[in-house]
């Protein structure tokens, strides 16, 4: 799954990685190292302007909030449930099918946090002397430190609540998809840790590579058949995963130093 992740680069780093055409320096965001449901985050879409006559989609960079509420939802409780949509179900559930259709979107990252209970942690828990388990973060990233482009939906929902001049009249959100995770090795693994993505959790964020971008976020793509070949896991061996602080573990802390790599799991969290 995907339920925290770090993106730290700047809006124009981004602008230049995705040919963004249009973006808003008011809806500038600051670094994030502890990204959680409900923050507002980056997202790359094509789509026309508003007010413009021109109807030829343009590649925008928009702020988002993370947990997507479907347009026919009475309220938005429930976004922050929905943060994951899973690759193989994508295009048959009602909450994300009509996105998927229409509204794809790249939330770009450095990479995606993830928890292991570690070994002996699972031991004191079967025996009954540790009900909760201290886990071990691990930050998955890209070997070769390009920016983690995972595939994702938004949607629009209208708060009938609101007048239609509000500012928050609509809510603009986003979801994650995610796929299995790889079980060939790590481009680079830990020396005392998983060997596999797999080994972390059985499921990972879908990411996209650039040369499938363009298709991705092409609104005219609206044929279920065609749209589900997007959806097939990028080539393995592109990943490494290391461990970091259980500083990550809780959301108010947030900074670069969450991460640092740890030569070895802390203790008590041994993989």
């Amino acid at each position: 799954m995907c339920g925290r992740y770090a993106a730290s680069r700047r809006p124009e780093d981004l602008a230049g990685i995705f040919e963004i055409e249009k973006w808003e320096p008011k809806e500038s965001l600051e670094p994030d190292y502890n990204v959680a449901p409900t923050k507002e985050v980056y997202a790359v879409l094509d789509r026309p302007l508003k007010d413009v006559e021109d109807p030829k989609p343009v590649r925008q960079l928009r702020k988002l909030k993370w947990g997507l509420v479907p347009s026919w939802s009475k309220t938005p409780e429930g976004g922050a449930r929905m943060i994951n949509a899973r690759a193989e179900t994508v295009h048959e559930k009602p909450s994300y099918r009509r996105a998927f259709s229409t509204r794809r979107c790249i939330l770009p990252a450095d990479g995606y946090y993830e928890w292991v209970t570690g070994t002996q942690e699972r031991d004191l828990e079967v025996e009954g002397r540790k009900k909760r388990p201290r886990k071990q973060p691990y930050f998955v990233t890209p070997a070769d430190g390009s920016v983690f482009a995972m595939a994702g939906l938004y949607e629009f929902w209208r708060d009938r609540t609101l007048p239609d001049d509000h500012p928050q009249a609509w809510w603009v959100t986003c979801s994650v998809i995610t796929t299995e995770a790889e079980t060939t090795p790590l481009a680079v693994a830990p020396a005392d840790g998983p060997h596999a993505l797999a080994d972390i959790h059985p499921r990972m964020p879908l990411m996209l590579t650039p040369d499938r971008w363009d298709d991705w976020l092409d609104p005219a793509r609206t044929d279920p058949d065609g749209l589900t070949s997007l959806l097939a896991p990028p080539p393995t061996g592109l990943m490494r995963a290391f461990p970091v602080s259980t500083a990550v573990s809780n959301v108010r802390n947030n900074g670069p130093e969450l991460l640092k790599e740890l030569e070895a799991p802390e203790e008590g969290t041994l993989f």
